[in-house]
């Protein structure tokens, strides 16, 4: 018995240190990593004559059929954003399209539905319908299971960092808009909209560095309606973002999509960042060359814990159009992938201006942000895209 025990020791001894050793060293990858995907969408808008297509009965809207052509390319990565440019004050205040917006909660809903987990909330019609209206708004992007950023409730509310944890990767992202278009803010309420201010973009760049994210991403609500190229205002704007620290700086408000340009970020552990100017509309009622569509983006970010390095990858554009019409379901708004326009198989109901329209919406969107051999067109998904989920609209 003492000479098994002793064996049976000398096992332990040598063999448990060794077995220890193997799971420990099994555990550890040599570059071990994780990655978060990231979609952003230009202008949601909601003009009037969206709100009636989209009527399905007496102050009743269904939105959601609007998206059931794109949704695949929203619902996959693990963020997506937009720039929600309407607000929400309920059906007492009367809905309304431009110049003073105010949309049916539905339209959240089918945003939500969608697959967006944030609502950028700062652009000159944050406060159409005053602070009751950024109150409402916020509250009702919350019900719908998104976050917003931009409009804010209080002053501690306005100062505090949005970090998000995807994937383990801490993202940071601040929000300005460039107007209120002129609607007043008291000063008991000069917190309810974040605006373009040179001290104050420095000041929140700085909060945010040392709450140490991975990765900054800055949004501004500005430039020329309807340009393709960005101003000298927004490229300053831009340049002052980037000296302080943001890796990705990405635009709203011409309507229009604006070039992408790659730069040398300023951060300690990411090299490369980008700066898309403008996304262009998601969805309008703007029907003009140029207006007719936008853009989603789409990049990936990967962290190497080993080599504690981050890295933007995959970035990629998937150009959109948005038809307007009768549909085999009846009058319509439906956002598509603009790629399709290279498809003979476009849907029956299309005419040969939609047909045309659509691509010249894909070819001018090409030209005007793939100018570097790193941003890639987004490859289209290869099934039906349609969703029998959807109802018909009548």
């Amino acid at each position: 018995m003492k000479s098994i025990g002793s064996f049976i020791a000398l096992l332990i001894i040598f063999v448990y240190p060794a077995w220890i050793f193997s799971q420990t060293n099994h555990s550890i990858q040599p570059d071990s990593s994780t990655t978060a995907t990231f979609s952003f969408v230009g202008d949601l808008m909601c003009h009037s004559t969206q709100y009636k297509y989209s009527s399905v009965g007496r102050d009743s809207f269904d939105f959601k059929p609007v998206f059931r052509e794109i949704l695949p390319y929203l619902s996959n990565s693990d963020f997506t954003v937009g720039n929600l440019e309407t607000v929400f004050a309920g059906k007492k205040a009367g809905y309304s399209g431009y110049p003073v917006f105010n949309t049916p909660d539905e339209f959240l809903e089918a945003l939500s539905y969608s697959g967006f987990d944030l609502m950028i909330t700062a652009n000159n019609h944050s406060i159409d319908r005053g602070f009751s209206g950024v109150l409402r708004t916020i509250e009702k992007i919350s019900d719908y299971g998104m976050t917003h950023l931009g409009t804010y409730l209080s002053q501690e509310d306005r100062d505090s960092i949005r970090i998000f944890d995807l994937n383990g990767i801490k993202t940071a992202i601040l929000a300005f808009s460039y107007s209120n278009n002129g609607m007043h803010m008291p000063e008991s309420k000069s917190f309810m909209l974040s605006m373009i201010d040179e001290s104050d973009i420095i000041k929140e760049l700085q909060n945010a560095k040392t709450q140490n994210p991975d990765i900054i991403i800055v949004y501004f609500h500005f430039g020329d309606e309807y340009k393709t190229e960005p101003t000298p205002y927004q490229i300053d704007i831009v340049k002052l973002a980037q000296r302080h620290g943001a890796d990705v700086i990405i635009g709203s408000h011409p309507h229009v999509v604006q070039p992408v340009e790659l730069f040398e970020s300023v951060s300690g552990n990411i090299d490369t960042g980008f700066v898309a100017y403008s996304l262009g509309n998601f969805i309008s009622n703007q029907r003009w060359r140029y207006s007719d569509g936008g853009a989603i983006l789409n990049f990936s970010v990967t962290k190497n814990f080993t080599k504690d390095s981050v890295n933007i990858s995959d970035l990629s554009i998937l150009p959109i159009w948005i038809f307007k019409g009768n549909s085999d379901r009846g009058r319509e708004y439906i956002i598509y992938p603009s790629q399709l326009s290279l498809d003979a198989s476009l849907p029956a109901f299309f005419s040969s201006e939609d047909s045309t329209k659509m691509a010249e919406q894909f070819e001018d969107t090409k030209s005007i942000m793939i100018s570097n051999p790193k941003i890639k067109l987004t490859e289209l998904i290869q099934k039906k895209l349609t969703n029998s989920k959807f109802a018909p609209v009548k």
